[in-house]
């Protein structure tokens, strides 16, 4: 089996589509609303000290389980050690659980760039609009499919014809237009306002505590480890299943910065792109999380800037949905692999099973927008706010699951293989393990401190 596994064909291709799985949806409607909400600079301080510790241990161990064991997550944690087959299961259930809905927000963001590449703009936002369109019967379904073929199509093609290529393309286009959105952003400016790109970049680089506490302190410690497992898409099976597509030649250590560093510039760069330009039109009140920054907020700047709104939202949401589809690519590849690695059948028909099953969640949840619509409510959300299948589902993948998986993974190796197994992994070369003592008290104590205080914070205790 392992003779006849597909690979990257070299570091470049890994860190391309390591990087485009990370450069997602998370990272830019959520990384900028809780840079806001969480006193600008502050936020960013915290994010990068967490991203160079917390994130870079989980990085570093689960690219090396994959290539150590040469297997998707479902299988691999069995191989390193058969107590810890539960956690295969738990990883290989959250990509199963996310891809349904994500392809549904890939064709949420696909309406809108037909939207504002035909000309229509000014549609988008118009009050009523966003919800007027999900909650219809058969458009979401639609432009679900259609996004999910795409991404059916990629997976179809393989690792090195397929995820390798289609990453090498749109990782670089996504950048410049990231660059370029994000230059336009900080040079906006609004007579009516008076408000300045460069006073809304000020809100989001320079720290604010004013109104910090020791208790305020903790929770922006906490939302920036929750956003780590979105921007470096760990505890999902991916990076365990992208790693065992890895050369045993190829400089792991190396791979590993080098994702590091594209992840933390884009999230950083995705503040960029959308505090200034929301700041200044709608204020400080505009920064809202979640879909509403993107399909409400985000529009409602483009019509403010007239006709060059309508060019600037078509490049916009066009730069999302390639942000969106090579993270969906990567979260259907863990769920195929996994099927493929336990099951032993062909990609092909892995891929076919996964789309058929992705597609009949996927259409149930968008029903629950209107035939299956219910009221519910979650831990930790505003008590006039309801939820839907959609954000469900969500929660149970992201907010329990993933810090399930996370916490396994580091009990796995800081007390039981011990460390050594990753170290030994990383430096097979003869390449040097930097933070080889930061990560050994991490993985052992610090992470899974951490990871259970985000867990009981997902379950309203904290």
């Amino acid at each position: 089996m392992e003779e006849k596994r597909n690979s990257f064909s070299g570091r470049i291709g890994f860190v391309l589509a390591a990087a485009g799985s990370a450069v997602g949806l998370g990272n830019l409607w959520r990384f900028p609303y809780l840079a806001a909400k969480d006193g600008g600079g502050v936020f960013l301080i915290v994010y990068l000290v967490l991203a160079l510790t917390f994130g870079f241990t989980l990085l570093v161990s689960e690219v090396a389980i994959g290539r150590n064991t040469r297997q998707s997550s479902l299988t691999a944690y069995g191989k390193v050690d058969q107590r810890f087959k539960g956690i295969g299961v738990f990883s290989a259930l959250v990509p199963f659980l996310i891809l349904p809905y994500y392809c549904i927000i890939g064709g949420w963001v696909l309406k809108y760039f037909v939207t504002f590449a035909t000309g229509n703009g000014k549609e988008a936002a118009q009050e009523g609009y966003f919800g007027g369109f999900i909650t219809q019967q058969y458009a979401p379904i639609v432009f679900d499919a259609i996004f999910l073929l795409a991404t059916a199509f990629v997976i179809f093609k393989g690792v090195d014809k397929g995820i390798e290529a289609i990453s090498k393309i749109l990782m670089p286009i996504l950048f410049i237009l990231v660059v370029g959105i994000s230059i336009f952003s900080i040079c906006i400016s609004d007579p009516e306002s008076g408000r300045t790109g460069l006073q809304g970049l000020k809100v989001y680089l320079i720290p604010n505590f004013s109104r910090m506490t020791i208790k305020s302190f903790f929770m922006v410690v906490m939302d920036a480890m929750g956003q780590l497992f979105y921007s470096i898409s760990v505890a999902m099976g991916i990076m365990i299943t992208y790693g065992s597509y890895v050369k045993k030649g190829d400089n792991l250590m190396r791979s590993v910065n080098q994702i590091e560093i594209f992840d933390t510039v884009v999230a950083f760069l995705a503040g960029i792109m959308i505090i200034p330009a929301v700041y200044v039109f709608m204020g400080t009140e505009g920064m809202k999380g979640g879909p509403g920054l993107m399909f409400i907020a985000i529009p409602q700047v483009f019509k403010a800037m007239g006709q060059a709104g309508q060019v600037i939202g078509a490049v916009f949401f066009l730069m999302v949905l390639f942000a969106a589809l090579t993270s969906s690519i990567s979260v259907m590849e863990a769920v195929v692999a996994g099927l493929m690695d336990k099951f032993k059948i062909s990609r092909n028909r892995a891929t076919t099973i996964e789309t058929v099953i992705a597609l009949g969640i996927g259409i149930i949840i968008c029903l629950g927008y209107n035939v299956l619509y219910f009221e519910a409510k979650l831990p930790n959300t505003p008590p006039d706010s309801n939820v839907q299948i959609l954000d469900i589902v969500d929660y149970i993948a992201n907010n329990v699951l993933m810090p399930i998986v996370a916490i396994g993974t580091c009990i796995l190796i800081g007390w039981f293989v011990k460390p050594k197994f990753v170290i030994d992994e990383v430096t097979r070369n003869g390449e040097k393990f930097g933070r080889k003592g930061l990560y050994i008290v991490m993985v052992k104590v610090v992470a899974p401190i951490l990871l259970v205080l985000l867990l009981l914070g997902a379950f309203g205790i904290l």
